[in-house]
């Protein structure tokens, strides 16, 4: 089979496309055809070296199949049935129990960049009706991360005001399902032409953040001068004083990313004072998943996919990727 694998130390010059045996489906397992993937920064982190993996890694942990063979023992799937991988494979229902990446494909195990995989039955979901591979491989990763937070951890309902920061795959999915909730979202961009995509979308209001350095008291006074329900936070410590900012009391954050860092001053005495919740989200469960495409099924929700790229062209998409001009999810086809 045809793979995309990662070469130390990383970097788009060792991101190779090889040819390896093709894997087969054990007990309790299915083998999949892989027909799409699509890039988070997760997968740009491990393809660039910062994630240290074994060299040759596949990289890659979102995946859009169809079941090509079924190990013994399997009956939850059968042979053409379309399928949907999980960030987390081991974390079925419930409470996170384990915070490491041991099982996420294209980190701790080989990933989805590649024309087969053989994963345990319990590794997938279905995918959503009518959808094609490359619509469904956007979902695992952004927009399961986005559900969790705004919905299984932020519970937002009707009528509430949500925050999201940027056009990333997060926080458009964040836009996307919180306006089908009934949500009023403001959003914010430093480019002119997608905060006009937003609006395009369903955004309420839009704050243009290089103009508006002050964007958390701005989105507070737009929110009907009581601040936001909840803050889609993927900046991290250079951001967080204005999505404290941002808050009313008893507001929620979902802390989703550290683009501007992995340590930093926050300000505790504001967010303790206001009685905000703030929660550490890393994707969610299979249950979560599974919640997630009912939900989008029920709504009609389409995702924003920016362009695609075939596997053979994975360098590429990445570079389009850490280029910053795209807007909505880069799919590769395998």
């Amino acid at each position: 089979m045809k793979v995309a694998a990662v070469k130390k130390p990383g970097g788009p010059g060792n991101l190779v496309i090889e040819e390896r045996p093709d894997p087969v489906a054990g007990p309790g397992e299915v083998l999949v055809r892989v027909r799409a993937s699509s890039l988070n920064y997760h997968d740009f982190v491990v393809v660039m070296g910062g994630i240290p993996t074994p060299d040759g890694r596949i990289p890659m942990s979102d995946g859009a199949c169809e079941v090509v063979a079924v190990g013994e023992g399997v009956t939850k799937w059968k042979v053409g049935d379309k399928v949907l991988s999980l960030f987390f494979p081991g974390w079925q229902s419930g409470q996170i129990e384990a915070a490491g990446f041991n099982s996420v494909p294209g980190d701790g195990a080989d990933g989805f960049g590649a024309e087969l995989v053989a994963a345990p039955e319990t590794a997938f979901t279905r995918m959503p009706e009518g959808w094609t591979f490359e619509e469904a491989a956007t979902l695992p990763c952004a927009a399961l991360t986005a559900w969790r937070g705004i919905v299984a951890e932020g519970k937002i309902k009707p009528g509430d005001w949500v925050l999201t920061q940027g056009t990333g795959g997060v926080s458009i999915f964040a836009l996307q399902l919180a306006k089908a909730a009934g949500c009023r979202v403001i959003s914010t961009s430093s480019s002119p032409e997608k905060l006009e995509k937003l609006k395009a979308l369903g955004a309420d209001h839009v704050i243009n953040y290089k103009e508006n350095p002050e964007w958390g008291a701005e989105a507070f006074k737009l929110a009907g001068g009581r601040g936001v329900d909840e803050v889609v936070e993927i900046g991290g410590p250079g951001t967080m004083a204005q999505s404290i900012a941002a808050c009313r009391p008893g507001g929620h954050i979902s802390l989703i990313g550290v683009l501007t860092g992995v340590s930093g001053e926050v300000p505790t005495a504001a967010l303790f004072s206001r009685n905000i919740t703030l929660s550490g989200i890393t994707v969610g469960s299979r249950r979560m998943q599974e919640d997630m495409i009912d939900a989008i099924e029920a709504n009609g929700i389409k995702p924003v996919i920016d362009s695609t790229f075939p596997l053979e062209k994975i360098a590429d998409a990445f570079a389009h990727q850490a280029s910053q001009k795209h807007f909505g999810k880069i799919v590769l086809t395998v």
